[in-house]
């Protein structure tokens, strides 16, 4: 009994000390990784090798318990801004099964000697600055199970061998400079659920028909890529398929009968979009069940479509065909799918009627059928789809009345029933409120314009134009803040409201004899003295009211600032200071230097920005928040880091920030040629041109980081120049950005769009839409981009040549229309370089990117390579 004891006691002391010896092995071995890596965050700070701090505890570390104890399972540091050299030592881990290094700065080849890593089933490498080709020796990561390489510079041809990897279930080869041909050993990859060679347009390939041997395949992901010929017949053998993207290719051909969707039954999501393929559309387009989203934009489809059963197209959402050759009768089961959001069709020759059954459809969203031949009424069921916010059907054979609840929707946005066979009134519309667009033109419509378009708030453009519409045009229709108003070709009489002459072409009256009105050929003579007896009325009343308003703002300002003073004294004392980078400076030493002189600008949302000189003799830029929401410490210091990880060359720094109970300092990096719109609005502002498109190139980098690449993706929500800084090389680095993720949405929305109401860089549906979008930043970018084009401040009051004053938006699209000619609103200083046709393309992505329907302004990501390409 005593040998067995001493026995149990050895054997518990010999495992206890090879436990330790392994645990400290893998440590060593996490350290001399790390040794190999630039971490400029200090982010790996925690991997230190201390009895306190077990290395299964570090940041990015995951450990699974085996029989020799706890060991290194995952390790994921993706997104910590991390550099250097990925080195093999990570490979002396055992059991070392998930690696994941993306959204970093790693810039050098695949590594290969990661093969190494005999028991590695992930490997992340996306989103960093890999470069060359995918080696032969790709085939030694025979364990992996998911490989994805996405978003880097990989380039060459895909290596025939890859068919190797057979446990491989995701293979990600997506936004590369892949070439070539793309080989059949592909389809050897028989585990594969995702497959995505999406965004290398330098691909020059058919697709494999080997491809079809994948049948666990859930995603196909061939999107902006290179291929094409036909469509491999063989796709029907995809039964597991949810997800077909073979969308903006060159492929060629018909596509096949056999892929009806009937043999695809968990189809998802189906786009052949922008491609060259032309036939008959098959039989049963809608019998695939668990089918949401069927995409074949732009091609050049001839033949017919048949009228197809929807017994399987329950969960269909998403039904897009536009811009083909299509023809035939539109299947006529779609229009009451109780799923179907979005029904795409413009562009085509369908035909056929839209069915009172889709007031079923009760999330359809939007409608577009442009430019076909469908002969049919409005069915009084449109009006009942309460999701409905776009309705899109010109260039058709549609005819009779239009229904009186046909804007019963309240979220209805655009609707465009021109070049039609419309007739009878245009019915009072009351309930869509959140109407912007809104065209009739080229109908058959009688009787008077409805007052009631007067009571639409964020109504923009309006066409009634070449109908037989009579009466006057309502005075109303003035308080609208119009950037169109085309009533040309009517039978209109009256006079024209002043606002409606000066601010529009003159063309967009004519063909109405009967109207008159200062600067058209009938003057409405007798009426003067009478209007303007009312105007001087009116002023006085203007006058007076705005003395009283002034009187009491400086009463108010007065108390304000007698209150911020004694505020601030009494908690010098009460305040906490984060550093991200080393700063010498305290709470107080900040508090005592943001004085007048030390006062930049007449002060932004929230509080002025100062400029203060630290006793390092570095300077900062300072921004003092009064107004936010009551959240705890930790919230707002999470949310502070957060922003302050961003890394991009074109967005300021967060170096730290100061808080108290009532108040906070956000430091960011000081720019020495301060803001953009500063300059801009400088009298001898100057820059070539080649400097204002780097600017607005390094901005448009900039919002496309905090949209597609950094994670959270966010949003700026108040791009302006004046928030653009400039370096000394004039590079633009973006500041005040998701100011909304630090101060509450709620402070944000009383503060920073208050602040911005009226301003021309606010997209119009901002007046409306309660969701923050990409597209309102992409908005106010496109303005900045106008104020680089002309030279001219975005707020700035540019006389229009008939008394009325237009901010910039609408500046250049009153010249554009009038002079039809763009370059009669570049700035004359450079105008005449060799850089013109540059500088037009500009002012068309500026044009673009400030559309008035969110939907057709361009992703960021968009911009900057259009941009790029100048």
């Amino acid at each position: 009994m005593a040998i067995t004891s001493q026995m149990t006691l050895l054997l518990s002391l010999f495992f206890s000390v090879y436990i330790h010896i392994s645990a400290s092995t893998e440590s060593d071995f996490l350290l001399s990784f790390k040794d190999s890596i630039d971490d400029p965050l200090s982010l790996l700070a925690s991997w230190s090798n201390t009895t306190t701090n077990h290395h299964c505890n570090w940041t990015g570390v995951t450990c699974i318990a085996t029989k020799d104890g706890l060991s290194v399972s995952s390790l994921n540091l993706q997104s910590l801004n991390l550099s250097g050299e990925i080195s093999a030592t990570i490979c002396k881990l055992p059991n070392l099964y998930h690696l994941n290094l993306a959204d970093n700065l790693f810039n050098q080849p695949i590594p290969l000697h990661l093969s190494q890593c005999g028991s590695l089933e992930t490997l992340n490498l996306s989103n960093n600055l890999i470069w060359g080709t995918i080696p032969n020796q790709i085939s030694q990561f025979d364990s992996l199970r998911i490989l994805d390489f996405s978003r880097n510079h990989v380039e060459g041809m895909i290596p025939g061998n890859i068919g190797l990897l057979k446990k491989l279930e995701v293979l990600n080869l997506g936004k590369n400079l892949l070439s070539g041909n793309v080989p059949f050993g592909v389809g050897n990859l028989t585990e594969l659920t995702v497959l995505d060679l999406s965004e290398n347009p330098f691909l020059a390939s058919e697709i494999p028909t080997g491809i079809s041997k994948l049948i666990k395949l859930e995603q196909l992901l061939l999107q902006s890529s290179g291929f094409y010929g036909a469509i491999p017949d063989s796709f029907k053998d995809l039964k597991s398929l949810s997800t077909l993207d073979l969308s903006q290719n060159n492929l060629t051909g018909v596509l096949p009968q056999s892929l009806g969707l009937v043999s695809l039954e968990k189809l998802v999501s189906f786009d052949i979009s922008e491609n060259k393929l032309f036939g008959s559309f098959p039989h049963g387009v809608c019998d695939a069940k668990g089918l949401m989203t069927l995409s074949l934009h732009t091609n050049f489809f001839n033949g017919s479509v048949p009228n197809s059963s929807t017994s399987g197209c329950l969960n269909l959402e998403r039904f897009e065909i536009q811009n083909n050759g299509f023809s035939g009768h539109f299947p006529d089961g779609l229009w009451s799918l109780p799923k179907i959001k979005i029904i795409r069709a413009e562009n085509n020759r369908f035909s056929g009627k839209i069915p009172e059954s889709i007031s079923m459809a009760k999330q359809l969203e939007q409608v577009q059928i442009d430019n076909n031949t469908f002969i049919s009424k409005l069915p009084q069921g449109l009006g009942q789809v309460k999701s409905l916010y776009k309705f899109s059907a010109s260039v058709n054979g549609l005819y009779g009345e239009i229904p009186h609840n046909f804007c019963d929707s309240p979220v209805m946005s655009i609707i465009n029933l021109s070049h039609n066979y419309l007739t009878g009134p245009i019915p009072e519309l009351k309930k869509c409120r959140k109407l912007v667009s809104f065209s009739l033109a080229d109908n058959n419509l009688v009787g008077e314009i409805p007052h009631s378009l007067a009571a639409f708030p964020v109504l923009t453009y309006l066409d009634l134009s070449h109908n037989n519409l009579t009466g006057s045009i309502p005075k109303e229709l003035q308080n609208l803040k119009l950037a169109l108003f085309n009533v040309s070709f009517n039978g209109l009489s009256g006079e024209v409201p002043q606002s409606l002459i000066t601010g529009l072409p003159a063309s967009f009256l004519q063909g109405n004899p009967g109207l008159c009105g200062q600067g058209l050929p009938n003057s409405c003579g007798g009426n003067k003295s009478k209007h303007e007896v009312a105007g001087v009325s009116k002023m006085v009343s203007v006058i007076i009211s705005l003395a009283l308003s002034l009187a009491i703002v400086i009463l108010i300002a007065g108390v304000y600032v007698m209150f911020r003073s004694s505020k601030q004294n009494s908690q010098m004392g009460a305040w906490r200071s984060v550093f991200f980078y080393s700063l010498r400076v305290t709470e107080q030493d900040l508090l005592v230097a943001m004085d007048d002189k030390a006062a930049r600008g007449s002060g932004g949302a929230f509080g002025k920005v100062y400029i203060i000189n630290l006793p390092s003799g570095e300077h900062v830029a300072v921004k003092k928040i009064l107004n936010f929401e009551s959240q705890s410490l930790k919230t707002l210091k999470a949310e502070i880091k957060t922003l302050a990880k961003i890394r991009n060359k074109n967005i300021a720094k967060i170096l730290g920030f100061c808080y108290s109970s009532d108040a906070l300092i956000l430091i960011y990096e000081h720019l020495p040629k301060g803001s953009l719109g500063n300059m801009i609005a400088s009298p001898d502002f100057q820059l070539s041109w080649d400097v204002r498109l780097r600017i607005a190139t390094g901005v448009a980098q900039g919002l496309a980081y905090l949209h597609q690449d950094y994670v959270p993706r966010l949003l700026h929500r108040n791009v302006k120049s004046t928030n653009v800084l400039l370096d000394e090389n004039f590079e633009p680095k973006i500041t005040d950005f998701a100011l909304d993720r630090i101060v509450g949405e709620a402070a944000f929305q009383s503060s920073v769009l208050s602040a911005s109401s009226g301003s021309c860089y606010i997209a119009p549906e901002s007046g409306y839409s309660k969701k923050a979008t990409e597209q309102m930043d992409t908005y106010s970018f496109g303005v900045m981009l106008l104020e680089l084009v002309t030279g001219r401040a975005a707020d700035e009051k540019i006389e229009s040549g008939e008394g009325e004053f237009l901010d910039i938006v609408k500046y250049v699209r009153r010249k554009i229309n009038i002079t039809n000619g763009a370059i009669q609103v570049v700035d004359p200083k450079i105008s005449n370089s060799s850089a013109q046709q540059a500088i037009l393309r500009a002012l068309d992505i500026a044009a673009r990117c400030t559309s008035v329907a969110p939907e057709k302004r361009p992703p960021m990501c968009e911009v900057v390579r259009a941009l790029q390409s100048l």
